[in-house]
Parts: structure tokens; sequence; C-alpha cells
């Protein structure tokens, strides 16, 4: 569990495992960062407080996220919400 009280209640989907979390930096925001596994997929989400990237297209924020060294080159990306409250950039797709 995140010790950042912003992410303290990030929702977690009932069949999905955590592997890791972190909270980082990206862009001078703190993020969350997850790497999960659901499913038999295994990916990877930065989660924003969305009130820090609100202004930002969904174009824009793939952009935005792939500049990160954790993207892969080759990775798809996909965008979801929570509520207004959280923002999911999620990448790095593998199946096991």
């Amino acid at each position: 569990m995140p010790k950042d009280e912003r992410f303290k209640n990030v929702p977690i989907d009932n069949d999905t495992k955590i592997l890791f979390e972190s909270i980082m930096k990206f862009g001078g925001e703190d993020i969350l960062y997850q790497k999960w596994r659901f499913d038999g997929i295994v990916g990877e989400s930065i989660i924003f407080m969305t009130k820090d990237v609100g202004n930002m297209s969904d174009k824009e924020l793939i952009e935005y996220a792939a500049t990160s060294d954790i993207v892969t080159n080759k990775s798809s990306i996909t965008i979801s919400s929570n509520n207004g409250t959280y923002t999911f950039v999620n990448f790095n797709f593998t199946t096991n």
C-alpha cells in the first residue's frame, strides 16, 4: 500500500495482483507506478492524479508517458480513469 495519502484509494480490480508499486516522480508530478498481473497478462501502469494531467488529451498523455524509459518502444499504451480522481496509463503488456 502506498504511503502517500493521495494514492491510498487507488482502486484495484479483485482479479488483479499487484507485483510491485512505488510512488515516484514523473515530469515533476508525484505518480504511483505499478506492475501487475491480470488474467494471464502482466502490465505496468503510471497512475496520475487526474488534476495533474486533466488538461491533456489522451493523445498528449500517451506521448508524454512514452517519454519515460520504463515504456518500451514497442509497447501499446492504453488510458483509463476512475471517478475523475486517478488517470491510469497502462503499458508493457506481456502474456504468461
